[in-house]
């Protein structure tokens, strides 16, 4: 399986954004391309903006990108605002190469920025789903900076985790060092897909990648510029890697023996 990851720049409408996606897609095949938080509206554009341009699970966007996807044979994921009734969340929607929904994410934990000031946070646990074969979760950006999101996707038999984010540029270690120890001790997969360059004077870390279950970095985009990286994903890793560190299956001995820590 095929997987890329969109590092889109900042800037441009949803229709904007959407086209030149296809156009990064025209030189390169892929199973799956992942896409950045909010990558619909933009991360970093202004409340009312956000506001303004979010939409329906079921819209417009999903509508065109849905069509994208049967046109290309391509899974795709992204991030966007959506709007249900009187409330925005923090979004995520994955389709499969017939434009049908494979899943679909609020974000349960908003960091401190000003997300907290437009959405509300989402109260549905992220769930395991196919892509052509491979079990994947998703998690959106800040989720996937906390070990036991990671674990608990793993532990349900995901062998791929795919996070939209919107990573700033001071916080880069987590694209160096946080996401490869994510892969590493859990034995899975990591597709990372953050913005490039400068949106409005937040800086992005960019720093997109795709990571073995071996804490391998197979892809890694730049900083600054928009781009489309790819690597092939085999499950085969994933129960090899799982098998030489077996961290999934020594978990519960090791929680039992280790007890109630005093404090």
């Amino acid at each position: 399986m095929r997987v890329g990851v969109f590092q889109s720049g900042p800037g441009g409408r949803p229709t904007d954004r959407l086209a030149r996606l296809e156009r990064a897609m025209d030189d390169q095949s892929h199973n799956l391309v992942v896409c950045p938080e909010l990558f619909m509206s933009g991360y970093n554009i202004g409340l009312d903006r956000i506001r303004e341009r979010a939409e329906p699970a079921d819209g417009p966007f999903a509508q065109a990108a849905a069509d994208l996807a049967r046109r290309r044979g391509t899974a795709l994921a992204w991030g966007y605002p959506e709007r249900d009734g009187d409330r925005l969340y923090n979004a995520a929607l994955c389709i499969g190469p017939d434009g049908g929904v494979l899943n679909r994410r609020r974000k349960l934990l908003l960091p401190p920025s000003y997300e907290g000031e437009v959405f509300a946070s989402g109260d549905q646990p992220p769930a395991v789903f196919e892509v052509a074969g491979l079990r994947c979760g998703m998690l959106i950006c800040y989720e996937a900076e906390f070990p036991e999101a990671v674990r608990a996707l793993a532990r349900a038999g995901a062998e791929a985790i795919l996070v939209p984010t919107a990573l700033a540029r001071q916080w880069r270690v987590v694209a160096d060092a946080t996401i490869p120890a994510r892969s590493f001790e859990n034995g899975v997969w990591m597709v990372y897909a953050d913005h490039a360059g400068e949106e409005n004077g937040l800086a992005c870390a960019g720093l997109s990648c795709i990571v073995s279950p071996f804490g391998e970095v197979r892809a890694r985009a730049g900083v600054a510029d928009e781009t489309l990286i790819g690597a092939v994903i085999d499950r085969d890793s994933v129960a090899r890697a799982q098998a030489r560190l077996p961290y999934l299956a020594d978990l519960p001995t090791l929680l039992a023996r280790i007890g109630p820590v005093r404090r």
